[in-house]
């Protein structure tokens, strides 16, 4: 990436973003099997445009904290088999924002990228 387009992406990353009230995804991958997880977790967002747990109410951390279960785990051996399974599968899809889908998109096709090349995958 040249440097003008990544100091542009790493100031783009710390602007403000609304949360999608329909939950978040942790992206990993399985390099053994061949392929993408994206694990679906459920919140709620406070006044304050944080994320909550639903079930406690206590404002969820970046950083990881205590072990939530997923609600539902996706797999897919590429990007696009993934992203279609978020957005066209089922009756209830676990997206509400386009913002979050644009995400989710770049997201995955940097994981497919880093398990064709052997390399460890890190969410931005």
């Amino acid at each position: 990436m040249a440097e003008g387009t990544s100091s542009l992406d790493d100031q783009l990353s710390q602007r403000f973003i609304d949360l999608d009230p329909s939950g978040y995804f942790l992206i990993k991958l399985d390099a053994e099997a061949g392929e993408l997880i994206a694990e679906h977790y459920s919140n709620d967002v406070d006044d304050r445009g944080r994320a909550t747990d639903p079930d406690t109410g206590e404002v969820l951390s970046c950083r990881g904290g205590g072990p939530r279960q997923p609600n539902t785990r996706f797999r897919g051996r590429t990007a696009k088999e993934l992203g279609i399974a978020l957005t066209e599968k089922g009756d209830s899809l676990p997206l509400s924002r386009l913002d979050h889908a644009m995400y989710l998109g770049r997201e995955l096709q940097k994981a497919e990228d880093c398990l064709k090349a052997g390399r460890p995958y890190r969410q931005d």
